[in-house]
């Protein structure tokens, strides 16, 4: 089909669709409070419906006050039910598909339902979403002469008593209508393989060949392709290989300690980079505007969003408001309602509002991801910005990292120990430790508080990873994968200790 008739098409469906989101950016906390009542109404009669007598919830208040706010293993129970085949327990539908998530937060791996009505009206609504407002804001694009890179996680589906669970990514790819096979690569055989080191190999040789438009994946692991794209060829930049390459669409970890890598192989001002938000228990939220690092929160996916303040997350003084009490840059947990029968489920990210007409975000961290044994409260954002910051000044290139505290003893003070694995390492080491901390106080007042002549906290201590360490503990820990993560910040020192074992090894 020729380009501009499929542009014209994905724009006649953009204009449909921009009516409903019009009425979401125009109407938010009607449209999310209508949402929340379609899905207590149509999961009134499922074990949790009568357990909390869902029919009879007649305002936000009532539903606030007798619904519990519950984790992962406050569920589990119930989703294992499922998982064995049991149905109407939290979703009037039958639930077939789990998404095994690599459990970040806890060792143990989490099974999250994906139901048909999340499957459609969210995440493949996302999918469209993206592209048409993409398109939208580049009317020139050629996205459809040729086909997108994508790189999903390497966990092949398993079957069990009935339900299926597997990487979000593969979940989705199985799904996929068979024309979206003619317009990615690598293959839905190779992007399903399980073995992670052979995949990508056999993902270079499937896709070096092709007219690749666009990229989606992680950055991390993406960035581990692509440089294997280039040893492969041996070329200098990815143009080279992909002269129609116009677009990167990514999301999973922060983008910031891999931006300069990216432009390094991509060197072309007019790229694009659009960020998307989601995660296997839906798609939450979209850069809706080219340059921008900030994410259009997406209300009309099945998803109802309440938020809970970080200065009071976890403690008796906890609150938890809708999105119509929100407030402008104040750190916020995220818990969700949905379509796949997930009630007040706190997903363990953070996020904070830059914007409230129309109610766009930045993802900030992980509930359990942040650094507070001396109440310095230093969450992922503050890290990755001021990595980016030193990175810029010194030159040096970071591949990842991770930190945590160093308990006081005695009469020693605290202070933060960090791993980093450069891909270019600065040329002065020393210099870079005092521009990082300077970067983290300018950044953060607590910690630039209890950095104060060293009161509490001694300056950071940052040992140089050797090459290939955090690869070499994902695959210790099978860990290998699109959608597996480093464990950035943790108040525990599980991760460093490990770490360091493996530095020396």
């Amino acid at each position: 089909m020729p380009i501009p008739i499929v542009n014209s098409i994905a724009s006649w469906f953009l204009k449909k669709r921009f009516h409903q989101i019009e009425l979401f950016l125009k109407y938010p906390n009607e449209v999310q409070n209508e949402l929340l009542f379609s899905l207590l109404k149509f999961a009134k009669d499922t074990e949790i419906g009568k357990q909390y007598d869902f029919a009879s919830i007649k305002s936000y208040k009532e539903f606030n006050e007798r619904l519990p706010v519950v984790n992962y293993e406050a569920v589990q129970p119930l989703i294992e039910r499922c998982r064995n085949g049991e149905q109407n327990i939290f979703w009037p539908r039958p639930i077939k598909w789990f998404a095994k998530s690599s459990g970040t937060t806890n060792a143990k791996s989490k099974f999250i339902p994906v139901s048909t009505d999340s499957l459609e009206d969210c995440h493949y609504a996302a999918s469209k979403d993206l592209l048409c407002m993409y398109l939208n804001n580049n009317e020139d694009s050629q996205l459809f002469t040729g086909k997108s890179l994508r790189l999903g996680g390497s966990k092949e589906l398993y079957q069990e008593k009935g339900t299926v669970f597997g990487d979000l990514s593969a979940i989705l790819i199985d799904n996929m209508p068979f024309w979206a096979e003619f317009s990615s690569t690598p293959s839905s055989k190779v992007s399903l393989m399980s073995e992670w080191e052979t995949k990508m190999q056999a993902i270079v040789e499937e896709t070096i060949n092709e007219n690749v438009t666009s990229l989606a994946g992680v950055p991390s692991w993406m960035l581990v392709l692509l440089n294997n794209v280039l040893d492969k060829t041996g070329k200098d930049n990815l143009f080279d290989i992909w002269p129609n390459l116009e677009v990167y669409f990514h999301g999973g970890v922060s983008f910031n300690p891999y931006i300069e890598q990216y432009r390094a192989i991509l060197p072309k001002k007019e790229f694009k980079y659009y960020e998307i938000y989601n995660a296997s228990e839906g798609f939450f939220a979209i850069q809706d505007q080219n340059y921008s690092g900030d994410l259009l929160l997406m209300l009309d996916y099945g998803i109802f969003y309440e938020f809970i303040p970080m200065d009071t997350y976890g403690t008796s003084d906890q609150k938890v408001v809708p999105l119509g009490d929100v407030e402008l840059n104040k750190n916020y947990a995220v818990v969700i309602t949905t379509n796949a029968g997930l009630w007040r489920y706190k997903i363990g990210d953070t996020i904070r509002f830059v914007s409230l007409n129309p109610h766009r975000i930045k993802v900030s961290g992980r509930t359990k991801h942040h650094i507070n044994a001396f109440g310095e409260e230093l969450i992922i954002e503050n890290a990755e910005d001021a990595l980016k910051k030193v990175c810029k000044r010194t030159a040096a290139e970071i591949v990842d990292y991770t930190a945590a505290p160093i308990f006081m003893s005695g009469k020693e003070k605290g202070a933060h120990e960090w791993i980093i694995e450069f891909k270019k390492p600065p040329e002065n080491m020393s210099y870079f430790e005092e521009l990082f901390d300077n970067a983290l106080k300018s950044l953060n007042s607590d910690y630039e508080a209890k950095r104060y002549n060293n009161m509490t906290l001694n300056k950071p201590k940052i040992h140089c990873a050797r090459t290939n360490l955090f690869y070499d503990w994902l695959k210790e820990n099978d860990k290998l994968g699109g959608q597996h993560k480093v464990p950035r910040l943790s108040n525990s020192r599980d991760y460093v200790e490990e770490l360091l074992r493996l530095n020396h090894t």
